[in-house]
């Protein structure tokens, strides 16, 4: 019984790995990459340019940091909310941005 249940774990690490393998043969990113982020300076901007860094090494393709600051968050969540829908623009944002504007603005724009 032992085995039988090793084997079928087994089975499905497989086809967990293959499915993997098989994702990560797309090309992403065929183009530049957007981090959206607040204020400059603060601290989702310090560790955006960071990860633009590290993102631009390891994919070969640029990745920059656009700063939108204003509106506790809420003018650079907008911009990212409204663009394609294709990955190509991320947001670095606090998730208290975005509890707090709930409670702040009676509209949101996104």
């Amino acid at each position: 019984m032992g085995r039988r249940i090793f084997a079928t774990f087994a089975g499905a690490a497989g086809v967990v790995l293959l499915l993997g393998a098989i994702s990560h043969a797309q090309n992403y990113p065929v183009k530049p990459v957007r981090i959206v982020a607040g204020s400059a300076g603060a601290t989702n901007d310090i560790f955006g340019r960071h990860l633009a860094l590290q993102l631009t090494e390891r994919w070969g393709k640029q990745v920059i940091v656009d700063n939108r600051a204003g509106a506790g968050g809420t003018i650079h969540a907008d911009i990212v909310a409204k663009a394609a829908p294709d990955g190509y623009t991320l947001v670095m944002a606090y998730t208290a941005n975005f509890a707090i504007s709930v409670s702040l603005y009676k509209k949101l724009p996104y």
